[in-house]
């Protein structure tokens, strides 16, 4: 797995996509392989904050994990009756999205209905989300810092539309954490896919 996360954040595409190939044939979890990947995009985030990576390697990274799903979802797609509505997106003024999409793939696999609004997600578009579908739960991706702003305007616009207490809130992201949480007012948070969906479950009293 290591091999793996090097290669991905050196942007090395056929190194990753052979890596990944050999994983799945070597009988490893393609739910590990996705949690490889999402670590790697953490180290790439921190790399685009300091200046290291640019919009360009970032854009880039989102083709590398295309690829990488197109070779996973075969083994990982399934029906699965709809346990519950989750309107998910990357917030305002970050546009990283293959942490919240690692995550989709775990939700859906959970049973999840999940509304995937994109990355770049105003507060008035998960406003007007959730009034159209109704979720049960909401949840916000952020790999910058300044995520965290959006997410906390976000919530407070979810409460001045009279719509906070019909929904849970889970924040994600690669550093996001106990204190980010209560700064935002969210219900749970996660820097893990795998424990994100679990503790998606939990709130809406699913079990674990």
């Amino acid at each position: 797995m290591e091999n793996l996360v090097n290669a991905f954040v050196n942007l090395d595409e056929e190194s990753v996509l052979r890596i990944v190939k050999d994983l799945l044939g070597a009988g490893k979890d393609p739910f590990e392989i996705l949690e490889a990947c999402r670590r790697a995009t953490t180290i790439i985030g921190e790399k685009f904050e300091r200046g290291e990576y640019f919009l360009s390697e970032l854009v880039f990274a989102g083709e590398i994990f295309n690829g990488v799903m197109k070779i996973i979802l075969p083994e990982i797609k399934r029906e699965v009756k709809p346990i519950a509505t989750m309107v998910l997106g990357t917030v305002h003024g970050d546009i990283h999205d293959i942490g919240k999409n690692i995550f989709k793939v775990f939700a859906e696999a959970a049973g999840f209905k999940v509304i995937d609004l994109g990355v770049d997600v105003p507060p008035e578009k998960f406003v007007e989300a959730v009034r159209i579908h109704n979720p049960e739960i909401v949840g916000m991706s952020g790999l910058l810092t300044i995520s965290y702003e959006f997410m906390k305007k976000t919530i407070d616009a979810l409460k001045e539309a009279g719509l906070r207490d019909r929904v849970k809130v889970i924040i994600g992201g690669g550093r996001v954490d106990e204190h980010v949480k209560r700064y935002t007012g969210a219900d749970e948070w996660a820097d893990n896919a795998m424990v994100g969906v679990r503790k998606c479950r939990e709130i809406l009293g699913l079990g674990g």
